[in-house]
């Protein structure tokens, strides 16, 4: 019997940590936050998704609505589109380290995974020459992510320009799809960067209500293409796995785009500057990457400083704290990587978390 991998970030569905930085997201929105008066029908919505939820969300990416097919969170439309693309052995790049659900999807459809490492030394910045390493006549999908998890890094709309051009000449049948989960995660007054999908036919962007809009028990997420074939096999694959999505959670996430939530970025604005100061106090210790949207970033205890005994006493020393970070190994990184959600807790209980890290490297050093 086949079975799904197991992975340590399952734990994030576990008991809690007092003080749980592993968290990739912001506080949850609740129901009376968004709830409308609507005098909603409860029957069977269409398989394309609720047409006001997906003009909303094309109005968001600068395409059609029709472009938009609503799946059951992001993680639905991953799947879709590897069941889809990917027969049995056909190729799929991604890359590492990776949302490990994003790897499973494509494992879970028999394709073949090539893998193209991003480093924290690079910044998690993929390099065209180990791309082009990768690609084949047998790679039908390209699966990256912009920002990254567990980054918060951006790829610039350059670089995704020169991916398009390799792929049309070394897979032309293949496509390049970019999860944007955390594009709307800007900070503050920051600008939002635009949608890659306007940059080439062969883009799919995925993304969710989960990350940017603090709704993540709302299962929407959504699949866009320009590929009136594609969106149709989407469209019947959905019809085929699910039916429809949940009346009641289209509803929802239709109140939720039409809100403006300038708190919420200004929360994430917050945490990043005092998770900077916080590294800028640490940096004889720790590195850091300011990522470029969401509330996540990736540090890394110092190598000269920390070898493996050291590292393994860092992350015993944060549990005694009640502190959790997301250990790099969940992703398919060194242990020495941490990723630090700075957005779920509130800033006096991020300011108390982030003084027990400082704690536990004051000790894991000693020892």
């Amino acid at each position: 019997m086949a079975k799904f991998p197991t992975n340590d970030i399952m734990t994030l569905v576990g008991p809690a940590p007092r003080y749980d930085l592993a968290e990739s997201l912001g506080p949850d929105l609740h129901l009376h936050d968004v709830l409308g008066s609507d005098n909603l029908p409860l029957g069977y919505g269409s398989a394309a998704g609720d047409p006001a939820l997906r003009a909303a969300i094309a109005e968001r990416h600068g395409v059609a609505p029709d472009d938009v097919v609503v799946t059951v969170g992001g993680m639905h439309a991953l799947f879709l589109l590897g069941f889809i693309l990917c027969d049995p052995g056909d190729e799929a790049v991604t890359t590492t380290p990776l949302f490990p659900l994003a790897r499973t999807a494509l494992q879970a459809v028999g394709a073949k995974l090539r893998t193209v490492n991003l480093t924290f030394d690079r910044r998690y910045q993929p390099d065209l020459a180990d791309i082009r390493a990768v690609l084949s006549e047998r790679t039908r999908l390209v699966s990256l992510a912009s920002p990254q998890n567990p980054s918060g890094v951006a790829i610039p709309p350059e670089t995704i320009r020169t991916i398009l051009a390799a792929m049309q000449q070394q897979c032309p049948q293949a496509y390049l799809l970019i999860d944007e989960t955390y594009r709307e995660a800007a900070y503050g007054n920051d600008p939002i960067a635009p949608s890659l999908i306007a940059l080439g036919q062969k883009i799919v962007s995925v993304a969710s209500l989960s990350k940017c809009h603090g709704t993540p028990g709302v299962r929407i997420g959504w699949a866009i293409t320009r590929d009136p074939a594609l969106r149709e096999q989407l469209v019947v694959g959905k019809f085929n796995t699910v039916i429809s999505c949940s009346a009641v959670d289209e509803a929802l996430a239709c109140h939720v785009l039409r809100q403006t939530r300038q708190t919420r970025r200004d929360h994430f604005a917050a945490g990043l500057q005092q998770t900077a100061i916080w590294a800028r106090q640490n940096a004889d210790r720790i590195e850091w990457i300011r990522p470029d949207a969401g509330a996540i970033c990736c540090m890394r205890l110092r190598p000269n400083l920390f070898d493996d005994l050291a590292v393994s006493h860092f992350y015993q020393a944060l549990t005694d704290h009640g502190v959790r970070v997301a250990n790099g190994t969940w992703f398919g990184d060194d242990a020495r990587v941490f990723r630090l959600g700075f957005g779920w807790l509130s800033m006096p209980d991020l300011e108390t978390a982030l003084t027990g890290i400082s704690a536990a490297l004051e000790r894991a050093h000693a020892e």
